[in-house]
């Protein structure tokens, strides 16, 4: 049973990255609090068997990079949780520009387009929560991740500019930072963060991904998602234009 009963009944959700990881289990939570979930990714098959579990889920497939469509994806949404991302360990001198341009369209322009599109919705019924997925490298950087770290960035930006101008309106912006969490993307970072350091895979997490998290685990999604869906709640009306961290104590200093 959800911690708050009947609050999220008759919202809709979009959350981008639903087929797996943190925006899959940020939309099941969404939508067992009630709310009507719209579900992004580009894994169709992944949607569907996010579907087929859980009620109140439409599966939407779609490719975020393609910003000139995005306009195609619902408007009229109270609840947006950007989530969809993608990674590339490089060096920045061998760092590929398209698979940059890739990623900077992916985790900042195609928030910041679903953001423009819904926030006429929201100004017009004075309610809105915008939860931006961001990471501990929106707050800090690391080797290697030249482009991932710029989006996060950006996307911290955006998040405290769209909570400016929300504000008067009823709408919060929010950033959530995880450190690393167990999912797909991160399992994918493990065989290019050997090769970038020069290590073996079995020594990624605990000297590369743990090396500067205090609580020396991984997070889980279903973690993330327990704080998405709080800061979606009736508690969160005045929590705006900050940033939450999961992080083990990384950007504690």
């Amino acid at each position: 049973m959800t911690m708050y009963p009947h609050f999220h009944d008759g919202r809709r959700a979009l959350v981008t990255g639903a087929a797996s990881g943190i925006g899959r289990a940020a939309a099941i939570k969404l939508a067992e609090a009630g709310a009507h979930v719209v579900a992004v990714d580009l894994n169709a098959e992944g949607l569907d068997a996010l579907a087929a579990e859980v009620a109140g889920i439409e599966p939407v497939p779609f490719d975020l990079s393609q910003l000139d469509r995005i306009t195609d994806l619902p408007h009229d949404v109270d609840i947006i949780v950007n989530v969809a991302g993608i990674q590339t360990v490089s060096p920045i001198e061998d760092f590929p520009v398209e698979r940059f341009e890739l990623i900077m369209r992916v985790m900042l322009h195609a928030p910041w387009y679903l953001i423009r599109q819904s926030v006429p919705h929201m100004y017009a019924h004075n309610w809105g929560r915008i939860i931006n997925l961001s990471s501990a490298h929106g707050l800090r950087a690391s080797e290697f991740k030249s482009a991932y770290v710029t989006a996060k960035h950006g996307l911290e930006g955006l998040s405290k500019v769209v909570a400016l101008e929300g504000g008067p309106h009823g709408v919060t912006s929010v950033t959530v930072n995880p450190a690393y969490v167990r999912t797909p993307l991160v399992e994918k970072q493990i065989a290019e963060q050997a090769i970038a350091h020069g290590m073996a895979e079995d020594e990624v997490i605990t000297k590369i991904m743990l090396d500067r998290v205090h609580v020396k685990r991984l997070v889980e999604p279903e973690e993330v998602a327990e704080l998405v869906l709080f800061l979606t709640g009736p508690a969160s009306a005045s929590m705006s234009g900050t940033s939450y961290p999961i992080d083990g104590a990384w950007t504690a200093y």
